[in-house]
C-alpha cells in the first residue's frame, strides 16, 4: 500500500498520499470538482502566474519584516521550480470550480508549502515549521491572488494571440502584392458591383486583421490593473499598509508585465467589466475571421460549378464517396473556432452579470472560456496562414472573363452618358445576353476610343479625374 500522511482542516482529517505534493484541501477539490475534466495544469502559464504571485507575496512580506528570511527563501525557491515547469503534474483541481478559485489558490499554497519543507530538509505536510496559510498565503487572499493569476495570464496569452495575427496578417499582405494585377469582379449581396483587383480584396483582409490587432492591444491594458493587496474584499485587511504598493512593484519586476495596481480596491475585486470588454474583442476577431473564411470558400467554390475565382491549397481528400472532391477544411475549422469564441463569449457576460456584492464568484468559468476563446484562435490563426492563405492561388483568367462579361461595367458609363442611359444599357445587355461595350458602340454613345479608356478594368479599380464631354486626362498644373 501507498503510504499516507494524515493532514487536517476545518472540516477534518484526511489521508493524503505521502509522496504527493498537494495537500488536504487539493484532494477535495478532486473530489468536489469532477466537471470539465481539464486540471488546472493544462494551463501552465497559469501556474507560472500564482509562482510569481506567491514569490513576489513572500519577498514583500520579508521586505516589510513580516515573514523569516529561511521561509521567505523557501517560498521563493520553491517558486522558482514551478517557473521552470516543475511540479506542474502536481496542479490536479478542475480549472471549473465553485469557490472564486479558491481551490486553485490551495492547490498553490499547498504545493509551494511542501516542496519549501522539502528544501528545508523537512518531510512534507509539516505545517507547523512552513504553513500553506499562514507563510505562503501572507497578506493575501484567493480574491486578489485568483483574478490577478488570470490577468498575467491573459496578458500572456494575449501577447501571443497578437503575435500569431500579425503573422496572418502578413500572409494576406503578401499575397495582396502576389494578386495586385489580378483584375476581378468585385460583388456587392452577391451581385456583380464594379471591378477591382484580387490584391485588394487580400490587402482589405490584411487591414481588418491589423484593426484588431490594435483593439486585443487595448483591452490588454485594461486587463493588466490588478487587485493584490485587496485582501478579502477590497479594504486589505491582513496586510501591510505598504504591501499592496510593494507587491504590485515587485510584480512588475518578475514578470516584466507593466502591471499596474487599481485605484480602488474594493471596486477592483467585485467588477470583472475588464473580461466582459476582452470577450467582446476576442468575439470581434472570431466574427471577423469567419467572415473572411466565408468568402475564401465562396471565392473558391466550385471548381466548375461555382466562381473559381481562387484555389485554396488541397489539404486532404473532400468524400468518403465522391472521387475527386476537395473541401474547404481550413476555412471551414476558422469559422468553427469562431463560433465557439463567440458563444463564450455569452458565456463570460452571463458569469460577469452574476457578480454579487463585493465579489464575484463566477471568475473559474470566466478564465476557462477566454483561456480557451485565446488559445483556439491563437491556433486558428496560424493555422490558417499556414496550411491555406499562404498556398492560395488566382485563376487569373476566370477572374478576367467575370469582369469583361459582368453588367457591373456599366456603373463606369455614369458620369458620361447619365444613370438613366446607364440602366437602360444594363438591361439591355441582361435580357439580350450581349456585352456592354458591343451595346454602347452600336448606338453610338460614345467613341471607341473613348468606351477603351472609360471600361478598362485597371481604371476601374481606383479614383481617377472625370470631365463629361470633354478631356478626361488631368489639367497640366495638377
Amino acid at each position: 500500500m501507498k503510504k499516507t500522511r494524515l493532514e487536517h482542516d476545518l472540516l477534518g482529517e484526511r489521508k493524503v498520499p505521502a509522496d504527493r505534493y498537494f495537500g488536504i484541501q487539493t484532494l477535495r477539490a478532486t473530489e468536489n470538482f469532477n466537471i470539465s475534466g481539464i486540471p488546472i495544469s493544462h494551463y501552465p502559464d497559469l501556474i507560472r502566474s500564482l509562482a510569481y504571485i506567491k514569490k513576489a507575496a513572500a519577498q514583500v512580506n520579508l521586505e516589510l519584516g513580516l515573514l523569516d528570511r529561511p521561509l521567505a527563501d523557501a517560498i521563493a525557491r520553491a517558486c522558482d521550480d514551478l517557473l521552470t515547469g516543475e511540479l506542474l503534474e502536481e496542479f490536479v483541481v478542475d480549472v471549473v470550480q465553485g469557490g472564486a478559485g479558491t481551490s486553485t489558490n490551495m492547490n498553490a499554497n499547498e504545493v509551494i508549502a511542501n516542496r519549501g519543507l522539502e528544501l528545508l530538509g523537512c518531510e512534507k505536510g509539516r505545517y507547523d515549521i512552513l504553513h500553506p496559510l499562514n507563510h505562503v498565503n501572507m497578506s493575501q487572499s484567493t480574491n486578489d491572488v485568483y483574478p490577478t493569476a488570470l490577468r498575467l495570464t491573459l496578458s500572456h496569452k494575449l501577447d501571443d494571440l497578437m503575435k500569431e495575427m500579425a503573422y496572418l496578417r502578413d500572409a494576406f499582405s503578401h499575397k495582396a502584392g502576389e494578386f495586385a494585377d489580378v483584375i476581378k469582379m468585385g460583388r456587392t449581396q452577391l451581385q456583380d458591383a464594379v471591378p477591382m483587383t484580387l490584391g485588394q480584396e487580400f490587402g482589405a483582409w490584411a487591414v481588418m486583421v491589423t484593426e484588431d490587432i490594435q483593439r486585443v492591444q487595448e483591452a490588454q491594458s485594461l486587463i493588466r490593473e490588478i487587485n493584490m493587496g485587496a485582501t478579502a474584499i477590497g479594504t486589505g485587511l491582513n496586510s501591510h499598509p505598504d504591501y499592496a504598493r510593494l507587491v504590485t512593484e515587485r510584480l512588475r519586476l518578475l514578470t516584466g508585465i507593466p502591471v499596474v495596481g487599481s485605484e480602488d480596491l474594493v471596486e477592483a475585486t467585485q467588477d470583472t467589466g475588464a473580461y466582459v470588454q476582452l470577450s467582446g474583442v476576442l468575439k470581434r476577431v472570431a466574427t471577423k475571421l469567419s467572415k473572411i473564411c466565408n468568402d475564401l470558400r465562396l471565392l473558391s467554390s466550385g471548381p466548375r460549378a461555382g466562381l473559381h475565382e481562387i484555389n485554396l491549397p488541397a489539404m486532404a481528400p473532400g468524400s468518403s464517396i465522391m472521387p475527386g472532391k476537395v473541401n474547404p477544411i481550413i476555412p471551414e475549422v476558422v469559422n468553427q473556432v469562431a463560433f465557439e469564441v463567440i458563444g463564450n463569449d455569452i458565456t463570460v457576460t452571463l458569469a460577469a452579470e452574476a457578480g454579487q456584492l463585493e465579489l464575484n464568484v463566477m471568475e473559474p468559468i470566466i478564465a476557462y472560456n477566454l483561456f480557451t476563446s485565446l488559445d483556439m484562435l491563437s491556433r486558428a490563426c496560424r493555422t490558417l496562414a499556414d496550411r491555406c492563405v499562404v498556398g492560395i492561388t488566382a485563376n487569373r483568367e476566370v477572374c478576367r472573363q467575370m469582369v469583361e462579361h459582368s453588367i457591373g461595367l456599366v456603373t463606369a458609363l455614369n458620369p458620361y452618358i447619365g444613370y438613366e442611359k446607364s440602366s437602360q444599357l444594363a438591361d439591355e445587355a441582361l435580357k439580350g445576353d450581349r456585352s456592354v461595350y458591343e451595346i454602347v458602340l452600336e448606338k453610338g454613345y460614345l467613341s471607341q476610343a473613348e468606351l477603351d479608356d472609360i471600361l478598362s478594368p485597371e481604371n476601374m479599380t481606383k479614383p481617377r479625374y472625370l470631365y463629361q464631354g470633354k478631356d478626361r486626362n488631368p489639367p497640366a498644373d495638377t
